[in-house]
């Protein structure tokens, strides 16, 4: 067999491959002018997205007047920078309109406030220590970028996360020689020195972007490099310690992800599932080909004495990043199969996404679906949308825009469809037609959907939470069950649901969610609901 009769039959299977897998792709935006480091979807259905400031010119101009000086950035101490390194993207009409971001971005982290404003903290240069806000408007509308000028962080906050905590304020965790945690609004006591971090650090770091997660308790879930912590940031104390997760380093520039599976029933349990990272010495090496980890841990957080259950994905996979989907499914999407975390560090784009199916038994949890065809590596990410696809941005693995590359900076954005939108389900989707603007905590409220063919079983209400999605982890990501009565019949098509909201902000810190209405694992189009006092 000739190579040119070898490459059709490769081809010809992929395509027959992709056809028989389920989940579908489609071209969201073309050129988004910037490739997004940082991914976050406002309750005006509009998505912002952020890249680093001291990457040279992107392919997007501001508005007349707006162009960027900077002294605090090389590259514009004797010049100016007239294009965008934010952008709003409206998901009606699909447009792209620049935001004006002035102190640099690189490698920050951010969090929803209980309002629907966006903060945004830390960076590089002359962003280290800045905090910036953004309130979403209507897409129609002209909101950008703040930078606040009477408040800033008490330490540089290069690598951070963020995470709402229960009364609506932001613990900020971690960073680049920053081996401590601070709060917005400020505190007096300013930063807290958080040992932990110091204590999991190597010599390549791999304690950066702690996987953070809000526990049903109260306390937060700390995990870096191959340990984890349960973490009391009111009294600045650990008071438990998780077992080793095996596998190696799992945090930047080794990482994997992380996800709090969905909290259900009394809310008196969380599991978290990590997966993935580069192998250790990666990162040191500069090795592009070196076989990313495949394994994942699966542990019961709120049980003092649990232990990791450990599982493989079908694919080694480093960068990935995990999206929960509104059925309780996880989505693995994007990254790389070898090498680590870096410019130019990675290689074998893994285009398969998994989904992880968290009920299903150990050895069965894991599905592949249809693979994309767009490498998406280093400074990736995806988000959930309201209309139950993913939107996948970014993937610029170079120091500044490069175009001619075997991974070129990628302005492309697309989005991903899960099976449960395939349209052989379409008869069993519901549309949630009815659900209050705002509820609070502990309060029975009613909802009313539609479905086409007669509802069988309960239909699930279910609030997932707005993340802020940077380098393979989504901040502040969760997903809460409500308890619903039976589906009522309410006229031809139409049912009601009685649902209780989560009792209070441990299970659900106050803030914008996108509710969901699950039929026969099929979610309908959201409807934004805020939830709080």
């Amino acid at each position: 067999m000739t190579p040119w009769n070898l490459l059709l039959l490769f081809f010809f299977g992929f395509q027959a491959a992709r056809a028989a897998l389920p989940g579908t792709w489609e071209l969201v935006v073309p050129d988004a002018g910037i490739a997004s480091m940082h991914t976050a979807v406002t309750h005006f259905n509009t998505v912002v997205l952020l890249d680093r400031t001291n990457i040279g010119p992107s392919r997007k101009l501001l508005p007349e007047h707006h162009c960027r000086r900077s002294p605090g950035d090389p590259l514009l101490r004797h010049s100016r920078d007239c294009t965008a390194h934010s952008v709003l993207l409206d998901l009606q009409t699909n447009t792209i309109r620049p935001l004006t971001i002035l102190t640099d971005t690189w490698c920050s982290s951010g969090q929803f406030l209980p309002d629907g404003t966006l903060l945004h903290s830390g960076g590089d240069l002359d962003g280290w220590k800045k905090i910036r806000k953004f309130t979403p408007c209507d897409a129609n509308l002209l909101c950008d970028w703040e930078e606040l000028e009477d408040v800033q962080l008490s330490q540089g906050r290069w690598y951070a996360t963020n995470q709402i905590l229960p009364d609506g304020s932001i613990i900020i965790i971690g960073g680049k020689a920053s081996n401590s945690v601070e709060f917005f609004p400020p505190r007096k006591s300013g930063a807290a020195k958080f040992s932990f971090l110091g204590e999991v650090e190597d010599n390549q770091m791999d304690n950066l972007y702690p996987y953070v997660h809000l526990l049903p308790t109260g306390q937060l879930f700390i995990f870096a490099n191959t340990k984890a912590v349960l973490y009391d940031y009111n009294t600045n104390t650990v008071v438990n310690t998780y077992p080793i997760l095996d596998g190696g380093p799992r945090n930047y520039p080794s990482a994997g992800s992380s996800v709090m599976l969905p909290l259900t029933g009394d809310y008196s349990s969380a599991t978290v599932v990590i997966c993935g990272g580069a192998q250790y010495g990666a990162y040191l090496e500069r090795t592009t080909d070196t076989p990313a980890h495949g394994s994942c841990g699966r542990i019961e957080a709120t049980r003092p004495d649990s232990v990791w259950e450990m599982e493989g994905m079908p694919y080694g996979r480093i960068m990935g990043d995990m999206v929960m989907l509104p059925t309780g499914d996880v989505l693995i999407i994007n990254g790389a199969q070898a090498g680590t975390q870096g410019f130019e560090m990675a290689s074998q784009p893994c285009l398969f996404p998994v989904l992880y199916r968290p009920g299903e038994p150990i050895g069965l949890r894991f599905m592949t679906l249809n693979p994309g065809s767009v490498p998406r590596m280093y400074h990736s990410t995806a988000n959930l949308l309201p209309d139950g696809r993913v939107l996948i941005a970014g993937s610029n693995p170079h120091y500044f825009y490069k175009f001619s590359a075997e991974f070129p900076t990628e302005l492309r954005i697309e989005a991903f469809s899960p099976e449960y939108l395939s349209p052989d389900k379409a008869n069993i989707r519901p549309v949630l037609v009815d659900v209050p603007e705002k509820v609070g905590y502990g309060e029975v409220f009613t909802t009313a959907v539609t479905a086409e063919l007669p509802v069988v079983g309960v239909i699930e209400v279910n609030f997932a939470s707005a993340p802020f999605s940077t380098h393979s982890f989504s901040q502040g990501q969760r997903l809460v069950k409500l308890t619903v009565t039976s589906a009522i019949p309410d006229g031809a098509g139409s049912y009601k649901i009685t649902c209780t909201a989560p009792p209070d902000g441990r299970v659900a810190p106050p803030g914008y969610y996108m509710v969901f209405a699950v039929n026969q694992g099929v979610p309908s189009i959201a409807r934004w609901v805020q939830l709080g006092s």
